[in-house]
């Protein structure tokens, strides 16, 4: 499978999503272990449905796939949703659908990376999510990050039998470094593009 390289991390890069991998999110968004964490866990997907939405959402969102760096595999993607040109604003989400890379910070570098192209590229001033309370793993992400909690939806989501609230995040330009591209810029700028090391926090 081809990807292409858009912002790079030291474990992961973003890249345009491909088509031919409509089976893998068909996979992901069918297993509730995954569907659990990013409110899709209602849904009933199938393979001509899904091509629908991703390419609905590469129509009308900013949405990347997420590549282990090492393997060239796809292992989820990631997407500001609801761009504002006038108020600067979107909203984020992201999700990795290979369990196997759970717990790797792969979702904090792919996080950095797309507020990076939101903030620095997109010219946005706030970008919001939405996390159900449950998701812990994914509230560290995003705090690690730098997003700030503004309020909750009370009793918002229904799963296995009880009602959970959802948590409302956001955060401001002026609050985010770049991790890449400022990085970019400067060693172009500078004539020592390909000389700089590239990290993300």
């Amino acid at each position: 499978m081809k990807y292409f390289r858009k912002l790079i991390g030291e474990k992961c890069y973003l890249s345009p999503i491909s088509m031919d991998d409509v089976e893998k999110y068909t996979e992901w968004v069918n297993d509730l272990e995954v569907g659990q964490f990013v409110l899709f866990a209602a849904a009933v997907i199938d393979m001509d449905k899904e091509r629908k939405m991703l390419e609905k959402l590469m129509q009308n969102s900013v949405t990347f796939a997420i590549i282990e760096k090492d393997t060239n595999k796809v292992i989820g993607n990631c997407g500001l949703h609801d761009v504002n040109e006038v108020h600067r604003r979107a909203t984020f989400g992201i999700f990795i659908g290979e369990k196997n890379f759970w717990n790797q910070g792969i979702g904090s570098e792919a996080t950095a990376l797309i507020l990076d192209y939101g903030f620095n590229i997109l010219n946005l001033n706030n970008i919001t999510l939405e996390v159900v309370e449950y998701n812990h793993r994914g509230i560290r992400c995003y705090e690690k990050i730098g997003f700030k909690y503004v309020g909750r939806r009370r009793k918002y989501m229904f799963m296995a039998g009880s009602y959970y609230d959802t948590l409302v995040y956001d955060i401001l330009a002026e609050e985010f470094e770049s991790p890449y591209v400022k990085k970019v810029f400067d060693a172009s700028t500078s004539g020592e593009a390909g000389r700089s090391k590239i990290s993300i926090v």
